[in-house]
Parts: C-alpha cells; structure tokens; sequence
C-alpha cells in the first residue's frame, strides 16, 4: 500500500528556470498500483477510453516485460465497471542508469489516458509517493501536453497521423506527387509487397534493421525484442509486417500495431543499394491498403526528431497531420520538472557505424534495457 502524504493544492507552483515545481501537499486517494497482465479483459477495458493507442495494450506490456524484465505498475481510476483514468507505468531498474519510472519504456506516445487534470493529478501524484519508496531517479511520461498544463516539456518530437476513413483513390490523390510518382515507379520495376505475421518475416526484417540501424549510427534492438513481438502481437493478430521484395529479395520492410481500430508504424528499415525502386514507399502504401480494408480509422506514423528533417518530410507526403509529441520529466531529487534535450544524433553516431555487426549487436542488446 502507498503511504499517507497530506497535500494542500492540487496547484504546480514555479520554482525557477529548471521548471515548475509539483505541490505534493494535500490529501490524496491512495490507488494501488496494477499489473495489466493479471488482466484478462484489460484491453476491453483500456479501447473504452478516449485518446487509448496501441502502447496502452497488454500485448505492449507483455513484450516490455520479458524482453527487459521491467515491472508494470500501471495506476488506475475505477468506474462501475470499467476503468475511468489511466496512467500506465514501468519501474526501470539498472545498475547503470538508475531506478526510475517511465509512461512507457520504447513509446512513441503513451498519454495517460484521464478526462480531466484533476483525476490525472490523483495518480500522477500517487506515482510520485511509489517513487519516493522506490527511490527512482525520476518520473517520465510521455504525451500529455493538456494534462501536464503549464509544465515545461523535457524533450518534444514531431508526431504524425493518417485519417484512413476515406477510399483508397481519394486517399490515393492526398498523396504528394513524389509519393505517387515512386510508389507507381516500385510497381513498374516489379517490386511486390507481401503482408505477413510469419517468425520467418520477422526475421527478414529485422536483418534490414540491421543494415539500417549502422547507416544511422545506431545499435539494433536485441532480435529477443523483435521475437517477443512476434510472439504477443504477430502471432495474436494484433501486427503486421509489410516486406517489399524485388526479384525475391527483401528490400525494406516496416512493423505495425493495431488495436481496436487505431493502429501505428513502429519500425521501418531497408537496404540501401534498392533505395532507388523505392521499397519503403511500396511497403507503406500496402500496409495503408490492409488497414483500410479491416476498418482502421487512424494509422500514426510515429514520433520523428525534430532534427530529421527527411523522415518527417517522408511522413508528411502521406498527407498525414503534424502535432507536436511532448514528454515531461519529474527528477525527485530537484523536486522538479526538467528539461533536456534530444541526443539521437551526435558524437556517438560515427563510433556505432564503424562497430563491425556483431559487436553492434551485442552492443544493443547490452544497453536497450538500460537505456529503455
């Protein structure tokens, strides 16, 4: 059970450059933290909120979970019969990084799902008394801009999202004239695309994953992330895989989840030598054909660093609506909001592109759960 911690406002005060401080001074409900995996209905339960995304399911905590080891401590507000707010959680524990929660590790965007700042205030606030017993370092979550009010955002991401509720040819026509241009190109050339939930697919991918993790400066994902996905989310007809072949050779492939009638493009990848029969858009488009036929309404492309100018403009030919992804940080130790910044492309980019494979991998497969 959480402690008594009286609190006097529900009000964040400032408390100079570093942010605004949180008042933990007047009394609070104590909610206990759950574990959605002891939940069989709890995906019923989370696709009846508002704003819910795929990261907010069971199958993304089961892969966190037994890829990582990380613990669930998702707080909730219980209705009659459902569940009326929710701010999902994982405790990160590594001797390297610190001991720490975050809303949720490897997410594009996971807001607490609350329909009003006071009800987000009661369990943000009993999360921060998990964390004082706890001792972690902080307290990250990860979308939430309304919530959060005026608090100052630690890092901010583009985001963006496809309105799938129109046909094919009028979604077709939205296209930018360069993504028409190469996706008619890629069927010209005799690029096919397959959609697959096969082991098989995943791992064709993830080897493309590979190829573009190093062009990036980056190390993969340990493949136990991938086969877990495959496991709780491929195989439970909750993901797909769209592979673009040319000439029976895999040349980009790309991952995505639903759930309910909103899904998401986690990851993409290719090879480099076959940029020119353009794969990844032949990849995309077919992925957006599938979730037009099985009723998906929205498609969100993911977060993209506001210093990757290609990726977002990659993302923008779609025709899809820009937003800005906010995540907020609270550091026990200030007693603070913080802010950072976003260190994807730096000094270390050019030592991870000249690790040899193996070592790039073994490399990611010590550090992702650290770093979650």
């Amino acid at each position: 059970m959480l402690t008594e911690n009286a609190l006097t406002s529900p009000a964040v005060s400032y408390s100079g450059e570093t942010g605004l401080r949180l008042c933990l001074d007047f009394p609070i409900d104590k909610i206990q933290p759950t574990n959605p995996l002891q939940h069989p209905d709890w995906d019923a339960l989370v696709t009846g909120l508002p704003n819910f995304s795929f990261f907010h399911s069971a199958a993304w905590a089961k892969v966190l979970v037994e890829t990582y080891g990380y613990a669930p401590n998702y707080f909730v507000t219980k209705g009659i019969n459902d569940i009326s707010s929710l701010l999902p959680l994982m405790e990160v524990d590594s001797w390297l990084t610190g001991r720490r929660g975050i809303a949720l590790p490897f997410t594009d965007d996971c807001e607490p799902l609350c329909p009003d700042s006071s009800s987000f205030k009661k369990l943000f606030q009993n999360a921060i008394e998990l964390g004082k017993m706890r001792g972690w370092k902080y307290l990250e979550c990860r979308g939430g801009r309304k919530l959060f009010e005026r608090v100052p955002a630690s890092f901010s991401f583009y985001g963006h999202s496809l309105c799938l509720v129109s046909g094919e040819e009028q979604l077709f026509r939205r296209l930018e004239s360069s993504v028409r241009r190469a996706i008619r190109k890629g069927e010209k050339d005799g690029v096919t695309v397959e959609i697959a939930q096969s082991l098989e697919a995943m791992k064709g991918f993830y080897h493309l994953h590979c190829k573009t993790r190093k062009k990036h400066g980056l190390p993969p994902q340990p493949f136990s992330l991938f086969s877990n996905i495959h496991k709780h989310i491929l195989a439970q007809n909750s993901g797909i895989v769209a592979v673009a072949s040319w000439q029976k050779t895999p040349i980009a492939a790309s991952v995505y989840f639903h759930l309910g009638d909103r899904a998401i493009y986690k990851y993409g990848a290719s090879d480099e030598k076959f940029q020119h029969l353009r794969g990844s858009n032949l990849a995309m488009w077919g992925a957006i054909k599938l979730y037009l036929q099985k009723g998906v309404k929205k498609l969100h492309l993911g977060r993209t660093s506001m210093a990757n100018e290609g990726l977002r403009r990659f993302k923008l030919g779609w025709g899809a609506s820009e937003e800005i992804i906010e995540y907020f940080k609270y550091d026990f130790r200030r007693k603070n909001f913080v802010t950072g910044s976003d260190e994807i492309f730096g000094w270390h980019n050019r030592i991870f592109q000249s690790l040899p494979g193996f070592l790039s991998r073994l490399t990611g497969k010590v550090l992702y759960r650290h770093w979650a």
